[in-house]
């Protein structure tokens, strides 16, 4: 939805802007040098490739299947680096650099702690492990004059038997770094019902959850995420779009399901270049983040994996405004789209939006119109 008095921002505004990021994977955001360097320090012999910037690539072409099994088998490689203390504190540092380095001002980052044992590590040591990261990278960005706040989300395998274990998790570290929990994996044969010990037992507790759902499956993935496991949020959330009819003339209609989840405001987890790779979207312009937008859905931007999908969220928004023509009002509309449903306190959350993130585009618009008012003013003067 264009504004009347901005434009398309460009790539420099892009990245100043500030970015609330809310569905991020830990081991999808991995530097192709750390994982290098991580793999020749644990002995991991199972690389691809070797030499750093012929990984990343190597990751972006295997994750490029249109198949979400696919995509998952990419996995195996960062997990099989991320087994030990000093590697998980690198890696979570990193991502909070990576993050802030972009713009983004808040960040919850997602990870399976289950999958992170082999080495020897308790669950509990790679969840301290993995907020004494963040810390780090906190602090690392606060030197380099970003600042960003990331909070964890832990994940648990839709695949396995441990979601109760991980929301047990989740909730005893729920005051020291970690913002909620998530299940996640191929959603088909998997349902998130599998689950609900786990998800009764945090809407006891009064705990935050997200699902993955209506990514690789349709809608009763996101009703079941809804409706009988009570999710806050949902992860990716894109087949919501399934349930909205289209007519020629350009009418729209909602079903129930759709209907229900703008009525409520539930927050969509969109990832447009991730629903791309794994077959959810043909296109940038054909993905529903166009349609949902123009509705008022709750939508919001997020990156998923970062090096698989060789992203950031600059690069999802250059790739909006691009597609959509959006401006630095739409920027902002699906950044406090995203923080209202950060898995924060409230007063924590509107002070954010109110001391970060509107002053932060309030000072990218008057920028703008100064350069438009200059500009015109030159003009007028070389006619004069």
């Amino acid at each position: 939805m264009m504004s009347p008095t901005l434009h398309v921002p460009g790539q420099d505004q892009i990245r100043r802007a500030p970015k609330v990021l809310l569905h991020d994977h830990l081991d999808g955001g991995l530097r192709p040098g750390t994982i290098v360097d991580l793999a020749l320090a644990s002995g991991y012999e199972g690389l691809p490739e070797t030499e750093p910037d012929k990984l990343g690539i190597w990751f972006r072409e295997a994750a490029d299947s249109g198949s979400l099994e696919r995509y998952l088998e990419t996995f195996a490689h960062t997990c099989a680096v991320m087994q030990t203390r000093e590697a998980l504190v690198r890696v979570a540092a990193e991502c909070a650099e990576d993050l802030a380095a972009d713009g983004v001002v808040y960040a919850e980052v997602r990870y399976a702690p289950e999958q992170h044992l082999e080495a020897g590590l308790t669950l509990e040591e790679v969840v301290e492990a993995v907020n004494e990261g963040f810390r780090e990278g906190e602090r690392r960005a606060r030197l380099d004059g970003n600042r960003i706040r990331v909070g964890a989300l832990l994940t648990a395998m839709r695949h396995a038997a441990r979601s109760l274990e991980i929301a047990e998790l989740a909730n005893r570290y729920r005051d020291q770094g970690v913002a909620g929990f998530d299940i996640a994996g191929a959603e088909a044969g998997f349902p998130p019902t599998r689950h609900l010990d786990a998800f009764e037992y945090l809407k006891r507790e009064n705990n935050h959850f997200t699902i993955h759902a209506g990514e690789a499956f349709g809608l009763p993935s996101i009703w079941q995420a809804l409706q009988w496991c009570g999710a806050d949020r949902l992860g990716h959330g894109v087949r919501i779009i399934d349930d909205i009819e289209v007519a020629d003339d350009g009418g729209v209609k909602l079903g129930r399901l759709a209907s229900y989840v703008r009525d409520k405001r539930i927050p969509l987890e969109l990832c447009p270049t991730s629903n791309l790779q794994t077959g959810a979207a043909a296109s940038y312009a054909e993905h529903p983040i166009g349609l949902l937008r123009k509705l008022h859905f709750r939508a919001t931007v997020n990156t998923d994996n970062r090096l698989m999908s060789g992203t950031s969220m600059s690069r999802e928004f250059e790739k909006l405004t691009e597609t959509f023509g959006y401006t630095l009002d739409d920027m902002q509309w699906f950044t406090v789209n995203a923080m209202k449903s950060a898995f924060i306190p409230f007063d924590e959350r509107l002070a954010m939006i109110n001391d970060v993130i509107k002053p932060g585009y309030a000072e990218l618009k008057s920028e703008w119109l100064f350069e438009q008012t200059s500009a015109t003013s030159v003009s007028s003067a070389s006619v004069d």
